[in-house]
C-alpha cells in the first residue's frame, strides 16, 4: 500500500479493528437475522451483488498503485524474484493444502462438525492460491526493503495470478475433494482479477496523465478500509449463530494459516540467503512469499461456497491473523540481520 497517513493507521491497528468489526457481525447477525439473509439472497450467477460492491472498493484503490512498467526490473532482481514465485506458486498453496488436510482432518477431526470440513480447507486453499499486492508495501517499508524489488514482484505476481489463480485453486480444491464449480470460479476471477486489473492499469495511466492519482488515492483509501470491515460484519453477521455456538473453531483454523505464514516465509528468506541474496531484497521476499490476498480469497470464498460457509470463514480468519503474524515475522528479519550478512552477498 502507499504510505498515506490513514492507510498507516489502518494497517497499524488492522487486528483491532477486524476484531471490533467480528464482534459486531455476530451481535447484528444474531439480532437481525432476516437481514442478513437478505442481503445474501441479492445474487446474480452465483455472485453476491452487496459484496462484489464492497470487493471492488477494496481491490481498486490497492491495484492502482501498481506501475506494471516496473516490469523491465524483473532482470536486475532475478534471484530474489525467482525465489518468490517458486514460494508463491509452486509451495505456498500445496503446502497449505498440506496443512489443512494434516490439521482439520486428521489432528482436529473430532472438534470440528465433519460436514464442513472440506469447506473450511477450501477456505485456507482460497486464502493461500493468491499472493498479497497491497499489505506487502507496508511489511516492506518496515524492513527497509528494496522498493522497486517490491513494486517489480507485485505486479508481476498480479500478471500471473490472472492466468494461474483458476488452475490451481481447481486442482487443489479437487485433491481436497470439493466439487469445484468452474463457471463460478472463472467468472470469480474475471470479475475480482481480470476487469479490475483493467481498470486500474487505464485508470492509473489517465490519473497521472492529469496528476490526480495521489488525490484520488488519498480519497479512496479510507474507502478500502471502510469496505475490508464492512465485508467482514457481513460474513461474521452470517456466521453468527454458529460461532457462538463454537468459538473454538476459530482457533482452529488460526493454527494452519500460522504455521503456513511461518513455514513458507522462513523458508524464503533461508533459501535467499542461500543464493547470496541482498537483505533488502531478502526481507520483503520472504514477507511477499508469506502473505495472502485475502480480499480476493473472501470474494472468491463467498462467491463459490456461500455467505454461511466454511471457507468464507476460514478467509476470514485468515484476515484476523495475518496482520499478527506478519509483523512477527518482520521482527525476525529486521532482528537477523547482522546474521544474514554474515553470508558474502553474490547479487540483488
Amino acid at each position: 500500500m502507499s504510505g498515506s497517513k490513514s492507510l498507516g493507521l489502518f494497517a497499524r491497528y488492522l487486528t483491532v479493528w477486524v476484531l471490533l468489526s467480528i464482534v459486531a457481525g455476530i451481535v447484528l447477525g444474531n439480532a437481525f437475522p432476516g437481514l442478513f439473509h437478505a442481503l445474501g439472497g441479492m445474487e446474480v450467477a452465483h455472485i453476491n451483488l452487496p459484496v462484489a460492491v464492497l470487493i471492488w472498493a477494496m481491490i481498486l484503490p490497492m491495484l492502482l498503485k501498481i506501475d506494471y512498467s516496473a516490469l523491465h526490473e524483473v532482470w536486475h532482481h532475478r534471484r530474489g524474484i525467482g525465489v518468490t514465485l517458486v514460494i508463491n506458486w509452486l509451495v505456498k498453496p500445496f503446502s497449505m493444502a498440506a496443512l489443512g488436510f494434516i490439521f482439520l482432518r486428521v489432528l482436529f477431526a473430532d472438534f470440528l462438525d465433519p460436514a464442513r470440513i472440506n469447506e473450511y480447507i477450501a477456505g485456507l486453499i482460497l486464502l493461500a492460491a493468491a499472493p498479497c499486492t497491497a499489505m506487502v508495501f507496508v511489511w516492506s517499508r518496515l524492513v527497509n526493503g528494496h522498493p522497486q524489488f517490491t513494486l517489480t514482484q507485485v505486479a508481476l505476481n498480479d500478471v500471473i495470478m490472472v492466468f494461474a489463480f483458476a488452475p490451481i485453486v481447481g486442482l487443489l480444491l479437487g485433491v481436497a475433494s470439493v466439487i469445484v464449480p468452474w463457471d463460478t470460479l472463472f467468472l470469480s476471477v474475471l470479475l475480482y482479477i481480470v476487469i479490475p486489473v483493467v481498470i486500474a492499469y487505464i485508470g492509473r495511466k489517465a490519473l497521472l496523465a492529469r496528476n490526480k492519482l495521489d488525490d484520488v488515492l488519498h480519497l479512496m483509501d479510507p474507502v478500502s478500509m471502510a469496505a475490508l470491515l464492512v465485508t467482514v460484519v457481513l460474513l461474521f453477521g452470517f456466521q453468527g449463530e454458529q460461532i457462538t455456538r463454537q468459538p473454538l473453531v476459530i482457533l482452529l483454523l488460526a493454527i494452519p494459516i500460522t504455521v503456513q505464514v511461518y513455514f513458507n516465509s522462513m523458508l524464503a528468506y533461508w533459501v535467499n540467503r542461500r543464493l547470496g541474496v541482498a537483505h533488502e531484497v531478502a526481507g520483503p521476499s520472504a514477507l511477499i512469499g508469506a502473505s495472502n490476498f485475502f480480499e480476493l480469497a473472501v470474494a472468491a470464498a463467498i462467491a463459490l461456497f456461500g455467505f454461511e460457509s466454511g471457507a468464507a470463514l476460514a478467509t476470514v480468519v485468515g484476515v484476523l491473523v495475518e496482520v499478527p503474524v506478519m509483523l512477527s515475522v518482520v521482527s525476525i528479519v529486521n532482528r537477523t540481520k547482522g546474521w544474514y550478512e554474515a553470508m558474502p552477498v553474490r547479487c540483488p
